[in-house]
């Protein structure tokens, strides 16, 4: 596609967080990065209102293994408490995504350049993102550098196939639905050779209303700032 960026992402570790395992104040790691995991690190890479980052595939390159830590999270109302969490350790995935613009934002249409934002995404992850890369979560560092999707050797290349049952899909911001509220999606992947195809948001079966929100207002004269901003860390 001519809006498509592809990029290898990794770290020493990766927490894609279980939500059945935050009941209890810990945290399990997913064996696999989510659609919104992967949708968030590429909105770090360049994301602008005026577009919906869509994610086609992830490689999985390294064994998937874990690690447990010790943690104490923030206790706000006083004391010391301890807890585990489970992460993924010495991750790198390989990532395809295209952007379309998006259909609920008529007020951004002057802003669907494709040619503009497709040059200034690939600048973009050359350079490493716009902001700092995190893998799931804050304590998470990740790196981003391109590639070609689908060159190297990967540790699941001959996997034949793998299922991981039902997780998280990812969420459905008013912005992007037209709809003022929030709703949570969940699908079942399966990883074939080491790749995971992802479906799109509007075909998960499954989605649920997590809460009320408002859809965000940007005005241009905003974005026309950000854009100047862009061409000259960029050099458009």
């Amino acid at each position: 596609m001519r809006n498509q960026i592809e990029f290898e992402v990794f770290g020493k570790y990766a927490l894609f967080t279980d939500p059945l395992t935050k009941i209890g104040g810990e945290k399990f790691s997913y064996q696999i990065p989510t659609y919104q995991a992967l949708k968030g690190i590429v909105e770090s890479i360049y994301w602008k209102p005026t577009l919906v980052w869509v994610i086609d595939e992830v490689r999985v390159m390294n064994p998937i293994q874990t690690e447990s830590k010790g943690i104490r999270p923030i206790e706000y109302s006083g004391g010391n408490t301890l807890a585990y969490y489970t992460y993924l350790k010495d991750v790198r995935y390989q990532v395809k995504a295209h952007f379309e613009f998006n259909p609920y934002r008529e007020d951004l249409a002057y802003d669907r350049n494709e040619h503009k934002h497709h040059n200034i995404a690939k600048r973009a992850v050359k350079a490493g993102g716009r902001r700092d890369i995190f893998l799931g979560a804050r304590e998470c560092q990740g790196y981003v550098e391109p590639c070609h999707f689908g060159e190297g050797k990967g540790y699941y290349d001959e996997a034949n196939e793998i299922a991981f049952g039902v997780m998280v899909h990812g969420l459905n911001y008013p912005d992007e639905t037209g709809q003022n509220e929030l709703q949570t999606r969940l699908w079942k992947p399966v990883m074939r050779d080491g790749v995971i195809r992802f479906i799109r948001p509007e075909e998960c079966e499954y989605a649920r209303k997590t809460g009320e929100k408002a859809v965000k207002s940007f005005h241009s004269n905003e974005l026309q700032s950000v854009d100047e901003l862009y061409r000259e860390i960029f050099q458009e």
